[in-house]
């Protein structure tokens, strides 16, 4: 948990306890947000014993330099070791890199519940109800994609080894660390075949996402035009997003939903307008692949942009463009509408194509 809550924490755990020890503490995930409160339970109970792998020990010692090995309170498991109590029984999982190293999960028999560290949480509050058939899950999907995208996304092969490895088990109910629980069948299958999907870094829904950087207004007015154009084309789900305006986690989140995505650049101190930059460094990083993007370049002298963005495009996996480069000399002139019209139909004629393949 985090530090700002460690009070509540503690009292809750002492309101449940009523005067009890503390048999085992199970350390999912050392990372400052879910393990600020460890150190102070290890030292509230110096009875308990605390389960976790070798790696997890080693970034707790980092962090709060603190060796549970060496003061005799740690058990350090490996992946399909088991957990007996007198009620339950706990197969431990290793899952490394979704999406830290030294990441498991624990699968509990006895109700078939699986506690699974980060995987399948969510950003957004919780505020009463905790699990997912409590609640509507319309206003949580957007929030459940963005914290995949970003917070896991790009080990989609760690997940995909999670899922072979927990393929046999029967799970009735889901706990992350974030965000909702799950416990109906619905709603459990739903997080998976998300997972399934957003791991394999498939296209969630046919559409295009529009992303500029402009300075004067000139690259802004680009896309708002070819927009239109797409638009009455019968091109649905257009997304647009000023890169200098909206925070990247959402445009990341819709540029890895949707198959198709229209980058507007600007060229700044002859490199890539930096809100743009970072995006791309951040796709790079996402492993941002299988999608087809369509690329306009604004300069007004000189620049570098557009090769510095297809260097980018060119670390990533399977990107195709659309069209041809649309460059734009400070404004886009009458004399470039007919290539503005021309890459609109390349863009319709190629979302066509993936609805078709589909």
């Amino acid at each position: 948990l985090d530090s700002a809550v460690l009070r509540d924490w503690l009292e809750n755990i002492d309101y449940i306890l009523q005067g009890r020890d503390i048999d085992y503490l199970i350390i999912h995930h050392v990372e400052p947000d879910h393990c600020a409160g460890i150190v102070t339970i290890l030292e509230k109970y110096p009875n308990v014993k605390v389960i976790g792998n070798a790696k997890s020990f080693k970034f707790l010692n980092q962090f709060y330099r603190y060796d549970a090995i060496e003061k005799g309170q740690a058990i350090v498991i490996k992946d399909g070791d088991v957990l007996e109590t007198e009620n339950r029984k706990f197969e431990f999982i290793l899952t490394p890199m979704v999406h830290w190293p030294e990441v498991f999960m624990s699968y509990e028999s006895t109700d078939k519940r699986i506690f699974t560290s980060d995987a399948f949480g969510s950003f957004k509050a919780l505020a009463g109800n905790y699990w997912a058939d409590e609640v509507d899950m319309n206003d949580w999907l957007d929030e459940m994609r963005r914290y995949y995208i970003n917070i896991v996304g790009c080990h989609g092969l760690s997940v995909q080894k999670l899922f072979k490895r927990i393929k046999d088990l029967e799970i009735k109910e889901i706990f992350p660390l974030h965000g909702l629980c799950f416990r109906d069948e619905d709603n459990i299958n739903m997080v998976m075949e998300k997972y399934r999907i957003w791991s394999t870094f498939t296209p969630e829904d046919i559409g295009v996402v529009m992303v500029y950087g402009s300075m004067y207004g000139n690259s802004k007015e680009f896309a708002e035009e070819l927009a239109i154009l797409l638009a009455e084309r019968g091109v649905k789900n257009i997304q647009m997003f000023d890169a200098s305006q909206t925070e990247p986690s959402i445009v990341m989140t819709k540029l890895f939903r949707y198959s198709h995505a229209v980058f507007s650049i600007a060229n700044y101190n002859n490199q890539i307008y930096f809100p743009l930059a970072d995006l791309f460094n951040e796709l790079v990083h996402s492993n941002y692949q299988n999608r087809k993007y369509a690329l306009s370049v604004n300069k007004t002298w000189g620049g570098q942009a557009e090769k510095k963005a297809q260097e980018l495009f060119g670390a990533m996996k399977n990107l195709e463009q659309v069209g041809e480069t649309f460059q734009i000399i400070s404004r886009r002139t009458p004399e470039q509408w007919d290539d503005l019209v021309a890459l609109a139909d390349a863009i319709a004629n190629s979302i066509e194509e993936e609805k078709n393949s589909n």
